[in-house]
């Protein structure tokens, strides 16, 4: 019923106690009782005498069976949850149940949504993209190298599909607009047999964010509604379903080798000073792209070095 509610709200108008009592088939009370548990999911709302209740942005809840009206591409389950503590966790602790099989799960909200390097990432109710995708890989975790840069394109190739140019790529692995954070990525693997490993592929994407919703963000970040005000979260998540589907495909075909310079030409430190950070020490240099592997190329004074993703950070020397 909370589900039902939600939708009645969405419009973020007001709404009477005895017209969403009708809607629902139950009382003032029990509508009451009800909106108490948007405080729970920390969704803010307003409750107003002789007008009733109304949220305080309105909301586009996702719809399971119009995202994949949308899709194309191959998927054999797809699941919405309303609020979990991390979309990653969830699929993980099913995947042994779905070996083979390309399963993704999105929520409307995140409790305990995950970054990299242990960060967390922001996952307000209703506003953002927090996606999780199940895929079984041949070979071990060792061989799917380069995939986290695959994946980083396969969301900027779907924001260049919903309208978006000038779209940025940080190794190894994240998304920018204008030199700001748009997406965020994380995977995290098993290997289920010897021949065969399974990978859940974690993406954060800023649809609705707002400077409210933002205040816990250490860095500049980008929200896609900035930029295409009138985009749809399920117009995005189908579209962004699609491209993961279609670049795993030539992922499993070709590894990353092609996409060297697609990388280099969507790079946003390519060819510039960089302070790669996280491990013993800072090391300053030039970033010269990746290699076939997806590790990084970095000029330095002792020569070209190359450097595994692990849980190093890239940031600009100035």
């Amino acid at each position: 019923m909370l589900g039902q509610l939600l939708a009645l709200l969405s419009d973020g108008r007001f709404h009477s106690g005895d017209e969403l009592g009708e809607a629902l088939g139950v009382s003032r009370a029990a509508v009451w009782k009800h909106m108490k548990k948007l405080d729970e999911l920390d969704i803010p709302y307003s409750s107003v005498k002789g007008k009733g209740y109304r949220l305080h942005d309105a909301i586009e809840l996702l719809d399971k069976e119009g995202i994949q009206e949308s899709m194309t591409q191959r998927l054999d389950c797809l699941d919405i949850l309303l609020d979990v503590d991390s979309t990653n966790t969830w699929l993980f602790e099913r995947a042994p149940d779905h070996l083979g099989k390309r399963y993704a799960v999105l929520a409307e909200k995140q409790n305990s949504g995950r970054g990299r390097r242990g960060r967390h990432w922001v996952s307000p109710f209703g506003k953002n993209i927090y996606l999780s995708y199940l895929v079984t890989l041949p070979g071990s975790l060792n061989d799917q190298e380069g995939l986290s840069l695959m994946i980083a394109i396969a969301v900027e190739r779907a924001l260049a599909r919903l309208g978006m140019d000038g779209v940025g790529l940080k190794w190894p692995n994240d998304v920018y607009l204008d030199g700001r954070k748009v997406a965020g990525i994380l995977l995290e693997g098993r290997q289920t047999q010897p021949d065969f490993c399974q990978i859940v592929i974690g993406i954060g994407l800023n649809v609705a964010l707002s400077d409210r919703d933002a205040e816990r963000i250490e860095q500049p970040w980008a929200a896609l509604k900035q930029y295409l005000p009138g985009v749809s979260r399920n117009q995005v998540a189908s579209v962004l379903l699609d491209q993961l589907g279609s670049i795993l495909d030539e992922f499993k075909r070709e590894g990353f080798g092609p996409w060297i310079n697609h990388w280099a030409e969507r790079d946003i430190y390519y060819k510039k000073d960089v302070i790669l950070s996280g491990g013993s020490e800072p090391r300053i240099g030039v970033a010269k792209g990746v290699n076939r592997k997806g590790e990084l190329l970095l000029h330095t004074d002792r020569g070209m070095e190359v450097i595994v993703a692990g849980e190093l950070s890239v940031r600009p020397v100035n």
